[in-house]
């Protein structure tokens, strides 16, 4: 009996996908059949993640750029979009933080946020969703947070750039809906990587004890991100083919608690 792949013979352009959620994200989309392209700042783990594919029979490309840099990030998609011929889906995980009082924040790292977690998720959409019109159709998965639609002390830049990117993937989904084209977003709690671990490390540092006690009380325990990686390919699948413009919450109930 064949099993049906859940993203047979379809492409995906993934920025931030060398590492944490992103990294599961290029496995796992490899793994149920998509082509993949990878867009990040690290050359290393970007390389690295290729290498795994293609050597679990995967086809994948890395294209170097950090997606802070205007010009690096556009001539970065434009190599990708050619190499994979057509983009059917994009996953815009390409994601920092900032853990530190507002009024400590300075104006450069104010801009420099903003610059990686929010315009670079408007400059991604912008170059793709061209494409996808004369298409006729095409899904895109924005990585937002619980920060999005919850206020954190110390973390208010980041609360910011993140409310920003779910509100584009609202507006997406309601502007380019009837181009064939779904637009939802992926909203995790604390998860498992690199960013996740120092967010925790840092709020730890400022006084907060979140690895003591405060996670057990609000999601139980710290997400995988394989775990945020398939709410990200169900939003892509068909299985959520009438899904447009949600919030998917990837927190074990966190935001319901209120």
């Amino acid at each position: 009996m064949s099993i049906t792949l859940r993203l047979q013979q379809q492409t995906v352009l993934i920025t931030g996908g060398a590492g944490g959620i992103g990294r599961a994200a290029a496995l796992l989309f490899s793994q149920q059949g998509a082509t993949v392209a990878i867009i990040d700042r690290d050359q290393q783990a970007g390389e690295e993640v290729t290498a795994i594919i293609h050597a679990s029979g995967g086809k994948a490309a890395f294209f170097q750029a950090d997606v802070s840099e205007v010009e690096p990030l556009l001539s970065a998609i434009e190599s990708a979009k050619q190499w994979l011929g057509h983009i059917d889906n994009l996953f815009n995980h390409a994601g920092s933080i900032i853990v530190k009082p507002l009024h400590d924040t300075t104006l450069e790292e104010y801009e420099k946020l903003m610059a990686i977690n929010s315009r670079s998720a408007f400059l991604t959409c912008k170059a793709v969703l061209p494409h996808m019109v004369s298409r006729g159709k095409g899904n895109i998965v924005i990585t937002s947070s619980i920060n999005a639609e919850k206020g954190f002390s110390l973390e208010s830049v980041y609360c910011m750039t993140k409310g920003a990117v779910l509100q584009l993937a609202r507006s997406i989904s309601a502007e380019y809906r009837e181009h064939g084209i779904r637009c939802n977003a992926i909203c995790p709690g604390f998860v498992q990587t690199a960013h996740g671990l120092n967010e925790l490390d840092q709020l730890d540092s400022q006084g907060q004890t979140w690895q003591e006690n405060s996670l057990a009380q609000t999601q139980v325990r710290i997400c995988r991100a394989e775990e945020a990686a398939a709410a990200a390919l169900f939003l892509l699948s068909s299985d959520a083919s009438f899904v447009n413009g949600t919030a998917l919450y990837v927190d074990n109930g966190w935001a319901t608690k209120g």
